[in-house]
């Protein structure tokens, strides 16, 4: 490889990386500060589990579009790995950390609006988590998302 090669190589890589860098402080910039004490309080339950507690609730809300078949985002509620695993966008639970968790945020209604889940006025026509449903999920996610 040549010196010229190789310089160009270098500068390639270091505006690559500045690209990569300004796009990522762009897309902190879009995000809303959210106020975590607007949320509802975790629940008081010991012991939640997905199996037991959260999975009626995914499955009730959440599933029709971020089950099996075709789920949007790529973010699979239909199973506790799938959950766990995330979406397109990354993780979206935090497990010990309810507060810092995606979805919370997204359920509780805060942050984003095109973010809501499930969205307003939704063709499925299912209505927003109940406050209760919400502490359930934070108490679950608090308790480490098992």
């Amino acid at each position: 490889m040549t010196m010229k090669n190789l310089l160009l190589l270098c500068l390639s890589a270091a505006l690559c990386a500045s690209f990569i860098t300004v796009r990522a402080a762009e897309k902190e910039k879009k995000k809303p500060a959210v106020d975590v004490s607007k949320l509802p309080p975790p629940s008081d339950k010991k012991d939640v589990t997905y199996a037991g507690d959260i999975k009626p609730i995914f499955d009730k809300s959440c599933v029709k579009c971020h089950g099996a078949e075709k789920p949007k985002a790529r973010l699979r509620l239909d199973s506790l790995p799938g959950a766990l695993k995330g979406s397109e966008n990354g993780k979206v639970i935090q497990p010990g950390n309810s507060a810092e968790s995606t979805l919370v945020i997204n359920i509780a209604h805060l942050g984003d609006e095109d973010d809501y889940m499930p969205p307003p006025n939704n063709k499925a026509k299912i209505g927003p988590l109940t406050k209760e449903q919400i502490g359930l999920v934070r108490a679950w996610i608090d308790q480490g998302a098992k």
